[in-house]
Formats: structure tokens, C-alpha cells, sequence
């Protein structure tokens, strides 16, 4: 498999490829990982458009350290360490574009209803799904980060300890205060 798309290769095998040049090792490195880094993102801003910015420069970032992939790390895990930086990043930039401006709403956050409901049934689902994005993405980061990546994008706790540079007891515990937040932020 020298030069196609391999998605047999593992994902350090694809990393080294990559440093060797192999385009296709980037594409199916990307591939194998845009949607998770792309969900993350979202439920970081709330908001798509801002979420696929969010995630080219995840991966741009990244491909440019890849020297510095450790393989005798998960890939996932490291990738998305990049991805919760820049989320952060996003963060910091919004919040001083907000002293200047505006914030725009969430209004649109999510646009995956089901499409076999009627249009008020839809209209319905619509809104409800863009109040729970909002009120996630309204969460701080420190709760935020270790929720998306547990609930929401599978990890196990010790994956997203090794992310986010916590123990399992803290994401097990941010977890918890995460749930109670947004329960407070969805009654309110």
C-alpha cells in the first residue's frame, strides 16, 4: 500500500508516512479524525461555521508539529489534546472580540433535526437542540472539555485525563459539576 489511501495503517504508521512525505497519509489522517475534532469544536462554539475554523486550524497545528508526535501515544488522544487547545484559543479571541462588540447568538448552532418530523415537530426539535448546544457551549472550559469528550465523543475518562492533562478523579468530578451546570442553565 505505497502509495492509496490505506486505512489499514495504523495511525502511527500514517504519521510516518506523512513525514515521508506521502500525501495520502495527511488525507487519511484527516479523515480517519475530522469528524470527532469537527464535534468537539462545535460543541465548543456552538456554532458550525465557527467550528470548521476551528478545526483547520486543529489541523494545521498539528500537521505542522507531527515531528513531534510521540507513537508510543494514541494519536486520537494527542490530536485531540490540539483540538481543546484551539477551542480555548477561540475562546480567549471571542471574549475579547465581545469587548468590542456584540457576541452573535447561537441561534444557529446545530441544524440536525429529524427530518421525518412535521414542520412544527421540526421547528420544535430545532429549538430544543440549539438551547442544549447553547447552554454546553455557555459551560466554562474547565467543564466543557472533559464532558464533550467523555459523553459526547466517547472517550474513556482516563483518555480524556490524558488529554486534558487531569486525573481520572477530576474529569470524573468535572463530569458530575458539568451535568449539574447544565441541568441549572436547561431549567433556568
Amino acid at each position: 500500500m505505497a502509495g492509496g489511501d490505506a486505512p489499514g495503517e495504523s495511525d502511527p504508521q500514517l504519521v510516518a508516512s506523512a513525514l515521508a512525505g506521502r500525501q495520502s497519509a495527511y488525507a487519511t489522517l484527516l479523515a480517519r479524525h475530522r469528524e470527532a475534532v469537527f464535534r468537539l469544536a462545535r460543541h465548543h462554539a456552538g456554532d458550525e461555521g465557527e467550528a470548521l475554523d476551528i478545526t483547520q486550524e486543529a489541523f494545521i497545528a498539528a500537521f505542522a508539529s507531527l515531528a513531534k508526535f510521540d507513537a508510543a501515544r494514541p494519536f486520537r488522544a494527542w490530536l485531540m489534546r490540539i483540538a481543546v487547545n484551539k477551542c480555548r484559543d477561540w475562546a480567549r479571541r471571542r471574549a475579547v472580540r465581545r469587548l468590542f462588540r456584540m457576541a452573535r447568538p447561537l441561534e444557529d448552532a446545530f441544524d440536525v433535526a429529524d427530518q421525518n418530523l412535521d414542520p412544527e415537530a421540526q421547528a420544535i426539535s430545532q429549538a430544543e437542540l440549539a438551547r442544549v448546544s447553547a447552554a454546553i457551549a455557555a459551560l466554562p472550559a474547565n467543564l466543557k472539555d472533559p464532558l464533550i469528550l467523555c459523553r459526547l465523543e466517547g472517550m474513556s475518562m482516563a483518555e480524556a485525563a490524558d488529554v486534558l492533562g487531569l486525573t481520572e478523579k477530576a474529569v470524573e468530578t468535572r463530569i458530575y459539576r458539568a451535568r449539574q451546570k447544565l441541568s441549572e442553565l436547561l431549567e433556568g
